[in-house]
Formats: structure tokens, sequence, C-alpha cells
């Protein structure tokens, strides 16, 4: 326990240099500015000739923590004391099951983990071609990602409960300790191994290239939906390379201000306020009350019959209409009820200009739904009826081209602009709904 606090304070001191407070932002940290620069550098030339040139780096980035993975789990349970690290994970305390906040981080978690509502699943499955079984790579992205997660926790509470053994302590003080395992405790665990400094390398590797990949399909949704919506303008020569070459200039300026002495402070109030679980869950209830009530579930199962080419399981409808809005909408008002104030560490109280800047943040990406909605209301012409019934009319260019094109004929002049300005139709690159 006391090696684990040791490590934190090596961590907070020598290499953050931490201040006291987000008051005092001190310098910048130019060993972190650097590492954040090489971090976009490597982003950008991944990413700038779009989906076919990122998709071969993800060939490695998403393959060799998988690799890691498996070695870090069996160098683990063959350490001593792995039995009981792996038991205190597969044994969880039943009775927590009754305290409403662990269902409320268990869902906001879900969002998390599945990147729900965040866009990127819906810009990367945008350049699938229209008949692919997006039914089916749902099914296959959960599976995977939870068996991902649990198997993960082999790995780290294998590790974990060797730790416990060497230093004679009990699991829950090693696996409660400091403010994260990627950092604090499963490192200082992997130097206890035989050969630490190869298992080191190799983890902070894997840590290394499962950000880079989060990274670039967060930067390629936000490319992608900008290019989609002023098509004209960035599908031509190089424009579309000098978009991503300014944003990522732009995120790396942003970035700066958490390589300061004071930027652990900004970094949390990004990771507590901005796209947060309470966000995510707002921008869910409003996403699902669009698909299941205004657009029509019955439509949208019949699109999505129309391109894998059979139905899905009725339920699915009842999940648009009922849980899914509804289940939202119950952590949402209980995330909002049970609020408490960020504080660093649990001891640091941000000042009330640090809240108001989180909540500032927090209310940017979810007034835009109101306001879009209000704004769209007052320009659409017409009586006030009127113009909710244009609004909420589905667009009659959503043309089908399945098994259902009869009832809604494919036009053959349907079609977009290409990186080199030329026409091409939207079977051969994007299907965007």
């Amino acid at each position: 326990m006391l090696q684990v606090l040791a490590n934190l304070q090596s961590l907070m001191r020598r290499v953050l240099k931490i201040s006291d407070g987000i008051e005092h932002m001190g310098g910048v940290r130019w060993e972190l500015a650097m590492c954040l620069a090489l971090a976009w550098f490597i982003c950008y030339f991944c990413i700038w000739k779009g989906p076919k040139s990122t998709g071969k780096v993800v060939y490695v980035t998403a393959t060799f923590p998988y690799v890691m993975l498996l070695v870090l789990l069996i160098r683990g349970v063959t350490l001593p004391g792995a039995f009981d690290g792996i038991k205190f994970y597969l044994y969880p305390d039943i009775s927590r099951l009754s305290d409403p906040q662990v269902w409320v981080d268990a869902g906001t978690q879900i969002f998390f983990s599945y990147a729900i509502c965040l866009g990127c699943l819906t810009a990367l499955g945008s350049y699938n071609a229209y008949d692919n079984n997006c039914y089916r790579d749902c099914i296959m992205l959960c599976c995977l990602n939870s068996g991902t997660s649990f198997l993960a926790g082999f790995a780290i509470f294998s590790v974990l409960g060797f730790m416990a053994y060497e230093q004679n302590v009990p699991i829950e003080a090693v696996a409660e300790s400091g403010p994260g395992l990627a950092f604090i405790a499963y490192p200082k665990a992997v130097t206890m191994m035989p050969l630490a400094p190869l298992w080191a390398c190799l983890f902070f590797m894997m840590l290394i290239f499962l950000g880079l990949d989060s990274q670039f399909v967060c930067v390629e949704s936000l490319v992608t939906a900008v290019v989609d919506m002023y098509p004209e303008t960035f599908r031509r020569g190089y424009r579309r390379e000098l978009l991503i070459l300014g944003m990522s200039v732009v995120s790396f300026f942003i970035g700066l201000i958490m390589c300061t002495e004071g930027g652990m402070y900004v970094f949390q109030l990004f990771d507590a306020y901005a796209a947060s679980g309470m966000c995510l869950l707002f921008v869910a209830i409003f996403e699902s009350i669009c698909i299941g009530w205004v657009y029509g579930s019955d439509r949208f199962y019949m699109n999505i019959e129309d391109m894998i080419g059979y139905k899905p399981v009725f339920f699915i409808k009842w999940c648009w209409m009922i849980l899914t809005p509804g289940i939202c909408a119950a952590i949402f008002l209980f995330f909002l009820i049970k609020y408490k104030p960020l504080k660093y560490n649990n001891v640091y109280t941000y000042p009330d200009w640090g809240y108001g800047i989180g909540w500032f943040m927090a209310m940017s990406s979810m007034v835009c739904i109101p306001l879009g909605m209000i704004w769209m209301i007052w320009k659409t012409p017409g009586t006030f009826s009127e113009r909710i019934k244009k609004l909420t009319t589905p667009s009659k260019d959503l043309k089908m081209r399945g098994k259902h094109a009869a009832l809604s004929p494919y036009a053959a002049n349907d079609a977009k602009l290409k990186a080199d300005g030329k026409i091409s139709t939207i079977s051969e690159k994007e299907t965007h709904f």
C-alpha cells in the first residue's frame, strides 16, 4: 500500500509537477507537450487518406492489444496469489445491487464502453455497403466488447492478487488504491515480476495503441460529419486533408492546456463534464424518441429489413419506443438528483468559476438539441401545426434499394461528390441514412 502511494506521489510531483489548484496553472510540461504533439502527428498521417489508410493501421493498433492482453493474462494467472485476485473479481458484493448509484454507474459505463451517442459508430458505419448486415455487426460488437472487458478483468486482477500477496495486504487495499489501476497499481505490480522492464514496456505499448485507436475513430467521425454536411466544399482536391490538419492543430493547442502544471485539474473537468455520462444520456433520450416515435419504429424496422434481407427480433421495436428512452430518462434524472460537485482526488474543491466552465462544456452539447428544434420550427413556413407536421414527416429522398425497393425506387442519379470532384453513386462509397 505504501509503495503504491509512493508511486502516486512520484506521478504527481515528478512527472506532472501538479500545482496546488486550477488557479495556479503554472508552465507547460514540455515532455508531455512533445508526447501530445507526437500523438497528433501519428493520428494525422494515419487518417488523412480516409478509412482505407486507417484500416491498414488498425490491423496493428487493434490486434496488438489483444495479443498483449492474452500474454499478460497467461503471465498473470501463473503468479503466486493470482487466484485470490481472480476470486475477488468473480465474487461481487451482491448487497451493492440495492444501491441505485451502482446502476447509474453501470449505465453510464455502457455508453463509454460502446461509444454510444458519440457519432463514431454512425460515421464509420456510413462507409459500409447498403446491404451490409448491420444487425449482425451490432450483436458481434456488443459480444466482442463485453467479452474483452471480462477477459481483461482476469488479466488485471490476477496481477493485483500477486501484488497483494507480495505486500501481504488484502486485495481490497490494492484494488482501491490510487486514482486508477492503469497508471498506479498495475504498473507497480508489473515491476515485481521477473523481467519487469519487458512486461512494463509491453503493457504501456498496449495502452498507447488503445489510445491511438480511440483517437483515430473520434477524429475520423468528426471529419466524416463535417465533410458530409458540406460535401461540395470538402470533397475537392486536398481540402479534406487540410480539414484534418486544422482539426489536429486546434486539438493539440486545446490539449496543451492539460500539459501545464495545473493541467490535471482541467483534464478532470473535461472528463467529468464534456461528453460525460449525463450528456450522453440526454442525447440518447432524444435519439431514441426520434427513431421510435418521430421517424417511426415500423419504418425504421422496415429500413433495416430492406438492408439486411430479413426481419430482426421484433422486441427491438419496443426497445426503441419504450425501454431505451425510459431507462435513459430514469438514469438521467437520478444523475441530476444525486449530483455532487466534482472534487479532484476527493480532496481538492474547484472554485465556482471552475464548475461554471464544466457546466458550460456540458450544456454546449445538450443545448444544441432544443435550440436546433426551436430554430427549425421558427424558420419553417406555415402555422405551428403545419410546421410540426412538416418537420416530423420523413424526407421523400430516403429511398430503399433492397426487397422494399418497389415501395421507394432508387434513383440512379442519387450521388455524392468524391474527393477528386467527380460524381459517384452512393453505393460505390458510402450509404448515409
